[in-house]
């Protein structure tokens, strides 16, 4: 009796890890910085984490400091943790199309440097299937005026960023607000891609 209770509470586990796994997928985006890119995905219906912190790069645990100086081959980056019943991949794609200039080769908006480049890390053929077409879509649609320069890269190790910077835009709104403005990050994404869409 006492083993068929033992198999019985390994079979709920099991049922339970796999419906998480139903319910719970990962997308992983670079677009400047991660304080600016949470917003729009914890909006959407459907996205249940934004965690920003750095991936693309070899150095283990790296620290803010590191990641800024352009030195390990990280990217600012944001883990977009969502449930794949209520919003699917392609539209995570095109809000982060939307929230990034993928012209510049340098960086994002006011922010340079190889580690502020924007890319999306994909984590299985299917999500570098659906960010090819949504990219090659972009390129033949001529919407934007030059060449798009946004890598798609296999996803690495992801380390979350400090906790100051985790709903940075929340918990400091004014500075936050501040910096966003003084990077010119929303007039540079209207001359893109036109007013923003009302939420």
């Amino acid at each position: 009796m006492k083993r068929l209770a033992v198999i019985a509470a390994l079979l709920t586990l099991l049922a339970s890890t796999l419906v998480h796994a139903q319910t719970r997928a990962v997308a992983i985006f670079a677009g400047g910085c991660f304080w600016c890119m949470e917003p729009p995905f914890d909006k959407l219906d459907g996205v249940l984490a934004t965690i920003p912190g750095y991936t693309g790069g070899t150095s283990a645990d790296p620290t803010y400091e590191q990641v800024s100086s352009g030195r390990t081959g990280h990217y600012e980056a944001i883990k977009v943790e969502y449930d794949p019943t209520k919003i699917g991949y392609p539209r995570l794609l095109e809000v982060f199309w939307r929230n990034i200039d993928p012209l510049d080769a340098t960086g994002q908006f006011c922010d340079k440097g190889p580690q502020y480049r924007s890319a999306i890390f994909v984590t299985d053929d299917a999500q570098r299937a659906a960010a090819e077409a949504s990219k090659a879509a972009l390129v033949k649609s001529g919407k934007l005026p030059g060449r798009i320069v946004t890598e798609i890269l296999p996803a690495t190790k992801f380390y979350s960023a400090e906790s100051y910077h985790q709903d940075y835009y929340r918990r400091n709104s004014v500075s936050y607000s501040f910096y966003r403005w003084n990077c010119g990050r929303d007039r540079r994404l209207e001359q893109l891609w036109g007013p923003a869409p009302k939420s």
